[in-house]
């Protein structure tokens, strides 16, 4: 390729035809491509490469600290766990098509977060955005917001994420202002985009740290009301059982 080619392409940012141009000549020649194959598969290649970007740029973007996969959870460990219900609910991709919420409620370590890890990369892949972020985390960002003034922003920017995880619900005590912000989170992503959830604490005591019963009652009424429930109460410890082995 001359340098001129070589500028007109950076200009146009066809980085891809960029770097594979000597690979698709050679290929072209082997294949004996009429120019509008040539054409075609050259516009295929660099729509493969766009997308495959803007994947793994949405996935850099939803900051998830480990991307677990479904394929490799362990099922055969969590016996009473009810596999067939996830892959459905996973398979079927109702929980982006139909915004439904996916809610995982059991003991620290039972894979509750690599779960709905799975499910939100799954959904990441299939073009939609995301983002993981931890339940204490975005409780702070919340609190934060009240002191510059920038509540409309933050709850704005997390109303907006197509699939929104957030992690270890309950593991701290929040102040009223700050549940007040999280119900209004709650409220503008109902039934136009889709939560996941994992909390080590059953519903019933939510209201331990959220320390709003009304509220409590019309957040659960509001999460549940299209979602699936992953009860792992009875499930074991993934660490522990490692352990032993």
């Amino acid at each position: 390729m001359d340098e001129p080619m070589a500028e007109m392409l950076k200009y146009l940012r066809l980085r891809g035809l960029l770097a594979h141009w000597d690979r698709y000549i050679k290929i072209a020649g082997e294949q004996n491509f009429t120019p509008e194959q040539l054409l075609k598969y050259v516009v295929e290649q660099e729509h493969g490469i766009k997308q495959e970007n803007s994947r793994l740029g949405r996935l850099t973007r939803a900051k998830i600290p480990q991307e677990f996969v479904m394929e490799t959870f362990p099922f055969n460990r969590q016996p009473n766990l009810k596999k067939k219900k996830i892959l459905t609910f996973y398979d079927s991709f109702d929980y982006m098509k139909r915004k439904q919420n996916g809610i995982w409620i059991g003991p620290t370590g039972t894979g509750k977060t690599g779960l709905a890890t799975a499910f939100l990369i799954h959904a990441i892949n299939q073009g939609y955005s995301g983002r993981f972020i931890l339940f204490p985390e975005l409780i702070e960002m919340l609190y934060q917001s009240v002191g510059d003034h920038s509540e409309s922003t933050v709850i704005r920017k997390f109303a907006s994420y197509e699939c929104l995880l957030i992690d270890e619900l309950g593991y701290v005590e929040i102040e009223p202002v700050q549940v007040g912000l999280f119900f209004t989170l709650m409220h503008k992503r109902h039934q136009h985009k889709t939560t996941l959830i994992t909390s080590n604490l059953g519903f019933q005591q939510w209201d331990s740290f959220l320390k709003n019963s009304h509220l409590v009652s019309a957040l659960v009424d509001r999460l549940t009301e299209n979602s699936h429930v992953i009860n792992m109460k009875n499930c074991v410890s993934l660490r522990n059982k490692l352990d032993s082995e």
